[in-house]
Order: structure tokens, then C-alpha cells, then sequence
């Protein structure tokens, strides 16, 4: 049976959807997806980029398909023009005579920037730009991201009680979260280029920090400690041998601390500058090696950190139904806050779930201070 789409949106709709399945294993590359129809819009050719290093979606879509003069080919993102680790989908798309071709959103990235779609036109091939733009734009957040400032794009994640603690004043934790909702982080570890915590939380927790069962991406552990002061006991050193581990420190670290945690196999990063990790000097390091997304895990305190240096790109919070009580019970978001709460960070593109007893709430930081508004 021919599947037939009932409007051009629609086409693009689920060239948005191909896209998708390639999370997790494309990176650094942009999820991507491609469409063939015919003049009345039924389905001839379907694709995404499955890889990196793989066939991207265009050359997926075009492949073994017969293609007439009135074809048109939907794609996500604006086709490559430069020779990369696979040849350019410009020159696919003309070897194939595809004449028409809809594009969501030019790719970001500063060697493209509209020269796939000048030299598509340039060729005589008809392309309109902008089709369900905002929601090409939003699957490609954590490329733009990379792309524009060379740093990954942060996911900050914390499961909570419905009073705001994400520990009681003892520092116990265990579990304020249900078995599905802890589910749902072992999906989002298992995307991620890296996964943060501080020291506190290392020390606290002695988390493993690992994807259980494994996803496409192998995360990489990453432990901000400023005095490289990590137990060589500790799960994350034990277990080295199952997922690379990084000690972020300072310059001013203990020179014994850190070539014991070297000799265990553990990679010593130091940042230089103060007696503090620089955050944003350590997502630059990791911009420079290609990681697209990290995932902050805790503890309070370097998620108040990163959220008092405006880095949060996108959260997921966990509620579970306790009440913990106590003033010294231990905040999700420490650090120095915000005066007013026009000024905190607000979240768009909001879905909330019900995940057994407990409420998951995943949205993205806007950009910009919410507006003052009279009750």
C-alpha cells in the first residue's frame, strides 16, 4: 500500500521523525532526515543519518529509488556541499535530477551556512527554506550549540521530594526516585558524551555513573574534584576498565592525589586559574573533543555553580511523593541564586509524565530573563 502524506508539512513532519532515531549515535553530527515523494506527495524514499561516518539521510533516501522530474526530496537540515568523512548530498541530489527540494533549516555549522543551498540553486534546483523550521532547529539544539560557542550542550538532571531536597540532612538519597524513573536516566546516560558530578556527590553516592543496559554512547565519567582527592577505592576507579574516567581539577591540585589516580587509569585534567574549576573553560575542553552532550548529575553545588554561569541548556527533574523536611536537608540548585525570580532561569517546551508514583519534568532553558509581571 502507497503511503501518501496529506500536505507538505506533513512530509517534513516525518522526515523530523526519521531524524530521531539517530540519537545517540550520529553525534557529533546533526540528526538528520530525508523524504522522496512524487507531485501528489506519496511516499517514494525514506531516510536519516543511522551514523557517524555513515551515508547521511539524503543519500539514504535517494538510494535504489526511481526518480522522475517532479520528485521532491524533503530534508531537515541543508545538505552538505564540502567533502567530508562521506562525499557531498548536493552532488547526490543533482546526480539523482531531483529538481525540487525543501529544506527545514540551514545547517549552523560556519563551513555550511547556506552554500548548500546556493549551490543547489545555482544548479537550477527549486529550494524553500523554512519549512517547520522551529522544530528542525530544536532537534539540532545540541549541534547549533556546538557548532556556534564550541562547547556541548549541558543537560542538568536531579531527582527531588516534593518538598525541593534531593538528600536529607545526613546526606542519604536512596532512593527519593522509583525504579522507572531511574530508568529513564540510564536512557538519557546512555546518549551522553559525558556524565558530571562534584566531589561531594563522588564521596556521598560512590556512584557507577554507567548506562544499565548500555545505549548507543559509552559516557565518558567525569568527576570535578578540585584537589584530585577521588578515592582510588571508589566504584568509578574500580570499574575503570568499563568507561573512561576524568578527575577535573585545579591547577593547585595535590601533585601525589593526581599521578596516583593516573597510575589507576584515570585522566587528570587541570584547569588553571584558581583554586576552582572554571566550568566554562572545562565545557570548552570538552567542545574541543567533539562532545555534543553531558549530562550534570550533581550535587547541589555544582549544579548551583553551573546554573549561577547560566549553562544549563536543558533539564530533567524527577519528583518523587516524600516529604524530607529539615532546613539542612540538601537543594537540588545551590550556589548564589537569583535576586528576583524574574531573573531565574525558566523553562520552555515543557512535558510533564507520570512515571509510576513519581512526576518527570524535562524542558529547555529559554534564552533571556523572564518579563516582571503584576499579580
Amino acid at each position: 500500500m502507497t503511503t501518501r502524506f496529506s500536505s507538505p508539512d506533513s512530509v517534513m513532519r516525518h522526515a523530523i521523525e526519521l531524524a530521531t532515531k539517530g540519537q545517540g549515535f550520529v553525534e557529533p553530527n546533526p540528526m538528520v532526515g530525508a523524504v522522496l515523494v512524487d507531485a501528489d506527495l506519496a511516499l517514494l524514499g525514506e531516510g536519516f543519518h543511522e551514523q557517524f561516518g555513515g551515508p547521511h539521510a539524503e543519500v539514504n533516501a535517494l538510494a535504489g529509488e526511481t526518480v522522475t522530474s517532479d520528485s521532491r526530496l524533503f530534508v531537515t537540515l541543508e545538505p552538505c556541499c564540502h567533502h567530508g568523512k562521506t562525499p557531498p548530498c548536493t552532488q547526490a541530489i543533482l546526480d539523482n535530477g531531483i529538481k525540487q527540494v525543501a529544506i527545514a533549516t540551514v545547517d549552523p555549522a560556519a563551513h555550511a551556512a547556506g552554500k548548500g543551498i546556493e549551490q543547489l540553486r545555482q544548479s537550477g534546483v527549486q529550494v524553500e527554506v523554512g519549512l517547520l523550521q522551529s522544530e528542525a532547529q530544536h532537534l539540532i539544539a545540541p549541534f547549533t550549540k556546538l557548532m556556534t560557542s564550541g562547547s556541548p550542550y549541558v543537560h542538568a538532571k536531579w531527582a527531588m521530594s516534593l518538598d525541593g531536597k534531593i538528600a536529607t540532612r545526613t546526606g542519604n538519597s536512596q532512593w527519593i526516585s522509583n525504579e522507572e524513573s531511574r530508568a529513564i536516566v540510564h536512557e538519557l546516560r546512555g546518549r551522553m558524551d559525558a556524565i558530571i558530578v562534584g566531589a561531594e556527590t563522588a564521596r556521598q553516592d560512590d556512584p557507577l555513573l554507567t548506562a544499565r543496559p548500555q545505549g548507543p554512547r559509552k559516557a565518558t565519567r567525569v568527576v570535578i574534584d578540585n584537589n584530585a582527592s577521588l578515592s582510588l577505592e571508589s566504584q568509578l576507579i574500580k570499574t575503570i576498565d568499563q568507561a573512561p574516567v576524568i578527575v577535573v581539577c585545579s591547577d593547585k591540585a595535590s601533585h601525589q592525589n593526581i599521578e596516583a589516580l593516573k597510575s589507576a587509569g584515570a585522566e587528570v585534567v587541570q584547569i588553571p586559574g584558581s583554586d576552582q574549576v572554571d566550568i566554562t573553560a572545562l565545557l570548552s575542553e570538552f567542545g574541543n573533543r567533539k562532545m555534543t552532550n553531558v549530562l550534570v548529575e550533581g550535587g547541589g553545588k555544582l549544579l548551583g555553580s553551573i546554573n549561577d554561569a547560566h549553562l544549563i541548556d536543558e533539564a530533567h527533574i524527577f519528583i518523587g511523593p516524600r516529604i524530607l523536611g529539615g532546613a539542612d536537608s540538601v537543594s537540588p540548585v545551590e550556589g548564589d541564586g537569583n535576586s528576583t525570580v524574574a531573573q531565574s532561569a525558566k523553562l520552555g517546551n515543557v512535558v510533564t509524565k507520570n512515571v509510576g508514583t513519581d512526576t518527570y519534568i524535562n524542558g529547555r532553558v529559554q534564552s533571556g530573563q523572564q518579563s516582571e509581571s503584576q499579580p
